[in-house]
């Protein structure tokens, strides 16, 4: 089953999506848009021209566990996603997705400047990652 994780941000968007066997990362890219239903349309013919079975958006929890605005914004736009392209969609926590994405683009020699460009579609496949990760541990 093909997975695509989504990091929905206000102005870029990374998105990742799994191998065929929903084992590895494959391809990822970043949508660099403002207007919310325009990145709901890109995502919805990205998923669909790369036949996703199912969305997972990553839902920024706080470390205490809590949610604030963008944990909600999160949740309306997977909602809005799952509506508009008929792909079940789950929200899961992303919690340090950014940071640990950060970290990787700087471990690999990475300036900020180019981190920038990086970062949305690196931390889309940690979200992904982990919830492969999750969905194998379920079997």
């Amino acid at each position: 089953m093909k997975i695509l994780a989504v990091d929905f941000g206000d102005a870029r968007t990374g998105l990742a999506v799994s191998d065929p066997t929903g084992f590895l990362t494959g391809e990822t890219t970043v949508l660099h848009e403002r207007d919310v239903q325009k990145v709901l349309d890109a995502v919805t013919e990205w998923a669909k021209a790369r036949n996703v079975e199912r969305i997972v958006v990553g839902r920024p929890v706080n470390m205490n566990g809590t949610e604030g605005f963008r944990a909600e914004k999160s949740a309306v736009f997977a909602e809005k996603l799952g509506e508009q392209s008929g792909i079940p969609t789950v929200l899961w926590d992303e919690r340090l997705s950014s940071v640990g994405a950060n970290k990787i683009l700087s471990d690999a020699g990475k300036k900020k400047k180019k981190q920038k460009a990086l970062v949305d579609a690196v931390a889309a496949s940690l979200i992904l990652e982990s919830y492969l990760d999750f969905a194998r541990m379920q079997k």
